[in-house]
C-alpha cells in the first residue's frame, strides 16, 4: 500500500520521517472535534497502520521507530481525552451483558441504514461501501490482537467469534473477501487501503479507535466492549443494508457480505455479550467501566460517521474529500 497524501503538517512529518527525514516534531494543536480533524486523523491512520501491513517502500524496521512511537503517543493525548470526555458511562450492578444492551438500546444516532434501505442512490450506496472498506477490508484484524491478552473462556470466545470473521479457514468466506465482492458490483477497487485519501476524518477515526484499543495493552477491556457493541448492532442495520443493495440491483451473492452479517452476528452478540465480556469481567471487575467505554465508543463514532454522510447528502452530491 501507498503512503496516503498528507493532509496538513502532521502529516507531512510522518510521511517524511518514514521516508527518513529526521526534521522538527511540528506542533500539535488540541481541537475541540478530533474526530474531524483531518490532519490527526490521517497521521494517526498512517501511524497505526506500521503496526499492520506497513507501507511499500518503507522500512519494516519504522514500526520501532522511537520519534515516530512517541509522536503516535502525543496524537493518540487529544484523542484519548476528547473520547473520555464523550464516551465514559458509569457502570451499575447489573451483569455487564445487561448494561451492554441498555447502552445500545439507549442510543438514539441518525438511522444510516433506514436511509440506505428505502433512499440511497448507487452513488450514495457507493459512497458508503468505499467509506467502510477502510476497516472491513482488514476486518476482524484489531480485535485479534486481543486474542494473546486473554486466558480461558473469555480466549475461547473471542477466537470464536475471529474465526468467523476469517471464514473458517476459508479464503471465499472471509468477510473481507465478501466485502471485495460488494465493492466489485459498485465498481470500487478493493485493493487494500485504496481509498484512505478519499474518505474524510470521521472514517478514519472510527478506524483509529479500534487501533488505539488493539495496540495498547491497557485498553484490551475497551477492545472487548468494542467488539461487542459491533456484533449487537451488527444483525438489524445489515438486513437493512442488504435490501437496499438489492433494491439498486446487486445480487445475492453481491450483497452476502451484508446477509451473511445477518445471521452470523445474531450469534456473535450472545457470545460478545456473554461469553467475552461477561467472562472477562467476572475475571477482572475492575475493568468494566473500560468495557462500556469501548462499547460506547463504537456507538458515538458510528453516530458521528452516519450524520456526517446524511448531513453531508442532503447539501452535496458527495460526502468524499475533494482535496
Amino acid at each position: 500500500m501507498q503512503l496516503p497524501p498528507p493532509r496538513g503538517p502532521l502529516s507531512a512529518w510522518l510521511n517524511d520521517r518514514l521516508a527518513g527525514s529526521s526534521t522538527r516534531v511540528p506542533t500539535i494543536t488540541t481541537s475541540e472535534t478530533p474526530f474531524a480533524d483531518e490532519d490527526l486523523q490521517a497521521a494517526l491512520w498512517v501511524a497505526n497502520e506500521l503496526q499492520y501491513r506497513g507501507f511499500d517502500g518503507v522500512r519494516p524496521e519504522r514500526q520501532w521507530d522511537t520519534d515516530i512511537i512517541a509522536f503516535r503517543t502525543d496524537l493518540e493525548a487529544p484523542w484519548v481525552a476528547w473520547l473520555e470526555a464523550n464516551c465514559r458511562t458509569e457502570p451499575t450492578a447489573e451483569p455487564v451483558a445487561d448494561q451492554l444492551r441498555a447502552l445500545i438500546d439507549a442510543d438514539d444516532g441518525p438511522r444510516l441504514s433506514a436511509y440506505l434501505r428505502r433512499h440511497a442512490s448507487v452513488e450514495q450506496f457507493r459512497e458508503f461501501v468505499l467509506n467502510r472498506s477502510v476497516y472491513q477490508l482488514k476486518e476482524a484484524d484489531p480485535h485479534s490482537f486481543g486474542i494473546p491478552r486473554l486466558t480461558g473462556a473469555a480466549k475461547a470466545a473471542l477466537v470464536e467469534i475471529e474465526a468467523d470473521e476469517y471464514g473458517g479457514g476459508r479464503l471465499e468466506r472471509m468477510h473481507s473477501e465478501l466485502f471485495r465482492t460488494t465493492m466489485r458490483w459498485l465498481g470500487l477497487d478493493d485493493t487494500y487501503g485504496y481509498y484512505v485519501p478519499e474518505v474524510p476524518a470521521v472514517t478514519l477515526a472510527i478506524s483509529n479507535a479500534m487501533s488505539l484499543f488493539a495496540i495498547h495493552h491497557r485498553w484490551t477491556p475497551a477492545l472487548l466492549g468494542h467488539l461487542a457493541a459491533f456484533e449487537m448492532t451488527s444483525t438489524l442495520p445489515n438486513r437493512k443494508y442488504a435490501a437496499g443493495a438489492m433494491r439498486l440491483g446487486a445480487t445475492e451473492d453481491q450483497a452476502r457480505y451484508f446477509t451473511e452479517h445477518i445471521e452470523a452476528d445474531a450469534v456473535h452478540e450472545q457470545i460478545a455479550a456473554h461469553d467475552l465480556c461477561g467472562t472477562y469481567v467476572d475475571q477482572h471487575p475492575e475493568s468494566i467501566a473500560d468495557v462500556l467505554f469501548g462499547a460506547s465508543c463504537a456507538l458515538t463514532l458510528d453516530n458521528l460517521f452516519a450524520n456526517h454522510l446524511l448531513t453531508t447528502w442532503n447539501a452535496e452530491p458527495s460526502a468524499l474529500r475533494t482535496g
